[in-house]
Formats: C-alpha cells, structure tokens, sequence
C-alpha cells in the first residue's frame, strides 16, 4: 500500500509538471489596451500588462505610431514615456506590449560609429552590424571579487596625469560649470589617452555641441578609437536615460574582452534630470530642492557599473562631468556625485577667465587613489607642489597689490619664486599631449633642489 501511495504521488507530480511545461512553452498571446490619458510627459493606459522597462507600441486612429516604455503602474492602469514626440495621437489609440527589456549592441564594428541614445546610427553609415548584444542594465559584479586598482592611466594631460593620477578602472568627476572648457578637456582625454577603446556618451547637451564635438574636438582620429552615443537635450527623457545605459553596456562588453576601456559622460547632471522628469511626471513626490528619491537610487546604480572586471581583465576607466549651476559646489547632484566617485576634478570659472587652460583647481581637486599610484618620492613632489600653489593663491592679493614684502615669509618667496613654472606646468595646449611618463619627469625637474624647497617650507 505505502509503495502504491508513492508511485500515485508521484504520478500526480509528474503530470503537474508537464501541465506547467506545456503552459510555458505556449505561445504568449499579447493583450492590446487603450491609451486614456495623456498629461505632459506621461501616457496612461488600461488594458495591457507589460513589465517595468518593456517597450509597447502606441498607434493612433490616423495612423502613427510611436514606442513607448513602461515606467510605473497602479492596478489596472500602466503608466508610459514616449520615446519620441506624441503628435495626431487621440483617447482610446491602441497600445501594444511588443517586448522585454532592451538590448545593446556590441563589438568591434561599433568603433568610429556615432549613435542615438537607442542604439540606431546617427553618423549616415549604414546599418550597424553588431557582433553580439550586452544586457542593457549590465549584470551586478560582487564588489569582493573586483580586481584591486594599482595601475595609472595615461590619459594625455599633464596636470592630470602629474598631479592626480588616474588608475585603471577609477571612477572621477569632471565638476564645471559652463563655459570652462569641459567639453575641450574630454575630447583632449579622447585623442590622447592610452586606453584601448573610448566610449563618449552625450546626454542632454545641445545638437551644435554634440555636432562639434564629433567633427571638431574629438576629429577623425579620435572617432577611429571611440564609439559616440548622443542623446541631445530635444530627445524624451526616456532616450537620454537609455543613452546612458547604453554607453556603459557597450564599455562593460569592451571591458569583458580584455580591455582598458576610458568612458567619458557628459553629464551626469543631465541623466538625473531626465530620472526626475520621469519620476515627478508619474507623481513621484520630489525631495532635496526638487528631485525624487529614485534620482539619488539611479546615480550609483549607473557609476557602480565602470571600475574593474572580476574577469577578462579588462577595467573601466569613468570620467562623469558633473554640471555645477552658478558654479554652486553643494548643488544636491554634485554633492550626491562626490559621495560615489572615486575623486572629483573640478574646473574653476575664474582659472578659465585668467586664461589657463586646462582651468583645473588643484585646490579643490583630489584622487582618492594617489597614494596607491605613486612612488614616496613622486607622492612628495606632489605636495609640495600643491603646497606651493596653495600659498600663492592664499595670498595673491597681497602679492598683486604690492603690499608683500619679499623676505617677510620664506615660503610665501618660494611660491612667488616657483609660480610661473608651477602655472606652466599646469597649461596645456590643445593640440599638446604629455604622455605620463613625461609629466611625472617634468614635475621631477621643477624642484631640482627639494631640500631647500622643503626647508622654505617647512
């Protein structure tokens, strides 16, 4: 009886799965629903189920049709963002769920091409034809199995290079506001850099920018090692946040063949303004000075995506500009972004406006990574030059006015003595790349007494 009572048993769990096997492997019928609201950015619509981030197809009674993806729901009703402009659209047009999660195209073929933030070619050369595809939001990499970061990255400019020092697979902030010279300095760190591949993504900026950014700053030979994503400030918030996730995917593919991949973003600022817009749009309440929390949750999210590879190799090397309005350095983005990066670069408006370029504050800026990147004795070389700069500027006024005395403080003449090298140093031309071993010999050579120079300091 006891082995009757379990071969019935498991007859019934045999069956059960099959049942569950044959539903799985049926054909999904997809359920159209009605659009029945139409406020600002947002689409409501009743009658058809799709998963958070799944695209439907929204066609109106004339005729077009536009893609739409999945934001938020509430019961019955789903709530969408337009990927493109809704124009002829009416109550009641028919929305069509047509898929999961979106894919990104990778692999080789993507280098020197130029793409909108969903992944179609901006650049007028043809179909792209991808190799294979990367998961759009990336795969999580356990922070223990990360490889250690303990290898500089020549990125091509001095300052950087000499006195920050940027580590393979580091993550920094560009902070500037406009106008500085942001836009310069990424394409400089484009051409120059040593990495294996750059990936550019231009999120929210102006269609002339992105034009003379591709054309002009980053030039023929730039493109020939980078992959362009731009997703300008007239596209749906939906295609910014996309081109963003779509520049990380394509470094993380890079990255998982072995490479040394440099990601530049421009901006950081603009990619959680296009998250507030979607948020405040589905009625998300807003929280620090009008940004939503999920703002604060899709930063690291997206930054957490670059640095090192728990295999193949490969590292990610991020470079994530941060617009400061008004020059304010406590704005809530900028404040949120130094909390997550690996260090923050910051370009001051008033270095720009006496005419160095790059106009990098060696005050504000540091690298949480120097000290595992340089030798004790570049390490010193390092401060003291800071030390240096920072004395001089403490006291330009006195020392603009005339109302210093040379002799009254040793090492306020040491920063007078040293100023024109150290600003020398500090400027770059356009056309000018200084690889790293060269700015850390030229930085040696500057204090060709370091005695006497710590003795002054001292």
């Amino acid at each position: 009886m006891k082995e009757q009572r379990i071969a019935t048993r498991n007859g019934r769990l045999v069956d059960h799965l099959q049942r569950r096997r044959a539903r799985l492997q049926a054909p999904q019928l997809t359920v159209d629903g009605k659009l029945t609201r139409m406020v600002g950015l947002t689409l409501e619509a009743v009658g058809c189920q799709a998963a958070i981030g799944s695209r439907c197809l929204v066609r109106s009674p004339g005729g077009e049709q536009v893609e739409a993806e999945v934001v938020g729901f509430s019961n019955e009703r789903t709530y969408l963002m337009p990927v493109a402009e809704m124009r002829g659209f009416e109550p009641y047009s028919l929305v069509t769920p047509i898929g999961s999660h979106q894919r990104a195209p990778a692999g080789n073929s993507l280098l020197g091409r130029v793409l909108d933030g969903t992944g179609k070619p901006l650049d007028g050369r043809g179909a792209l034809h991808p190799e294979r595809y990367q998961a759009l939001a990336g795969t999580p990499i356990n922070p223990l199995s990360r490889a250690p970061i303990r290898e500089s990255l020549d990125v091509g400019i001095r300052a950087i290079n000499g006195l920050l020092r940027v580590g393979r697979g580091q993550r920094l902030g560009l902070f500037a506001g406009s106008g500085v010279g942001k836009s310069t300095l990424l394409g400089m760190m484009t051409r120059y850099t040593r990495a294996d591949v750059a990936v550019v993504a231009l999120i929210g900026e102006r269609g002339r920018e992105v034009n003379d950014f591709v054309h002009k700053t980053l030039g023929e030979a730039g493109l020939k090692k980078a992959v362009v994503i731009a997703a300008p400030s007239d596209t749906s918030p939906v295609a910014r946040l996309q081109g963003a996730m779509l520049a990380t995917a394509i470094a993380e593919d890079f990255r998982d063949q072995g490479r040394d991949v440099l990601l530049l973003m421009d901006s950081l600022t603009r990619f959680a303004q296009a998250q507030r817009e979607i948020a405040l749009a589905i009625g998300e309440p807003p929280a620090t000075k009008g940004y939503p929390p999920s703002v604060f949750a899709k930063l690291p999210a997206l930054v957490e995506r670059a640095g090192t590879s728990n295999h193949g190799g490969g590292s990610i090397t991020g470079f994530y500009t941060v617009l400061t309005e008004g020059d304010d350095q406590q704005d809530p983005i900028a404040d949120a972004a130094r909390a997550i990066l690996d260090g923050h670069i910051v370009l001051s408006r008033e270095i720009a406006e006496m005419g160095r370029y790059p106009a990098i504050d060696l005050d504000a800026s540091v690298s949480r990574l120097l000290p595992d990147l340089v030798s004790p004795g570049e390490m010193e070389r390092i401060q003291q030059f800071r030390e240096l700069n920072a004395i001089y500027r403490q006291n330009h006024d006195l020392i603009s006015l005339g109302v210093y005395q040379k002799g009254s403080d040793p090492t306020i003449d040491a920063a007078v003595e040293f100023q024109p090298h150290l600003n020398a140093y500090l400027s770059q031309g356009i056309t000018e790349a200084v690889a790293l071993n060269d700015s850390s010999r030229q930085l040696q050579a500057l204090f060709l007494q370091p005695d006497e120079i710590s003795k002054a300091l001292h």
